[in-house]
């Protein structure tokens, strides 16, 4: 039997280790399904993971659960589904904060929950509901407090936030482990910045990969574009005219 602890480091490595590749979060999810003896503790790996780490991280452990569900359905061991079904408040917060840090991030949470919805992991009820609460997170300045602060975080006056809240630094203040300058607004860093850019531009290349995936047998590919031509119209028509009668010009020059 596999040391629980060795278990637990190497599954933690994973999700820390996690990019844009569909592969590494496929080799991550294997890996939890092989050990799904120990599901409980991988399950607690993983939020741990989406508490600890930078929002660019958490996006791809949320991509990554998507895939988790896939390979839990396929191999008849619903118990991850059930745990992610639990604890699915907890990580659409931790993927995308009420502060607003996560703002990028919640394109991603939307995207997953819909996902989820659509492979029956998640009810439309849960997953209208998680849209609501993601509604005011899509900006940098999160949710505001009741009397309608700019400057709150997390409930707390970020330049004065008191010890154990919020640390003051030369450049600004650090909320939660997120970075915010003396206004209130939080600072991005930038390779982190770089990082994510270029992790999007590679999801986006592979998304449009799959619309034109065709299996390659019968006329599916042909069927796909017929159904995605326009019907033909006037100026098709008069394109098509003096198409012809270019080519009859130079047949007649020849």
């Amino acid at each position: 039997m596999a040391d629980p602890f060795e278990v637990r480091m190497r599954f933690t490595t994973q999700l820390q280790h996690l990019n844009a590749s569909v592969t590494s979060a496929q080799k991550a999810a294997n890996y939890a399904l092989k050990y799904r003896d120990m599901d409980e503790d991988l399950h607690s790996c993983i939020l741990e993971q989406l508490d600890r780490n930078n929002m660019n991280n958490r996006a791809n452990i949320m991509y990554f659960i998507e895939h988790l569900c896939d390979f839990s359905q396929r191999e008849a061991h619903p118990t991850f589904i059930t745990m992610i079904q639990r604890d699915i408040i907890h990580i659409v917060d931790a993927v995308a904060p009420p502060d607003g840090s996560g703002a990028a991030n919640v394109k991603v949470a939307r995207k997953v929950l819909t996902s989820l919805q659509s492979k029956d992991v998640l009810s439309a009820a849960a997953v209208t509901d998680l849209g609501a609460r993601l509604d005011s997170r899509d900006t940098l300045g999160g949710e505001r407090d009741e009397s309608g602060d700019a400057d709150m975080v997390n409930g707390v006056d970020a330049p004065g936030a008191p010890a154990g809240v919020g640390s003051l630094t030369g450049r600004g203040v650090v909320v939660g482990g997120m970075p915010y300058s003396r206004n209130g607004t939080m600072r991005i860093d930038k390779r982190q910045a770089e990082q994510r850019i270029e992790e999007d531009r590679e999801r986006g290349k592979r998304q449009r990969e799959m619309y034109w995936a065709v299996s390659g047998e019968g006329e599916e590919e042909f069927d796909r574009l017929w159904d995605e031509t326009s019907d033909v119209g006037e100026d098709d028509l008069m394109l098509a005219g003096e198409e012809r009668d270019e080519r009859v010009g130079i047949a007649l020059a020849a």
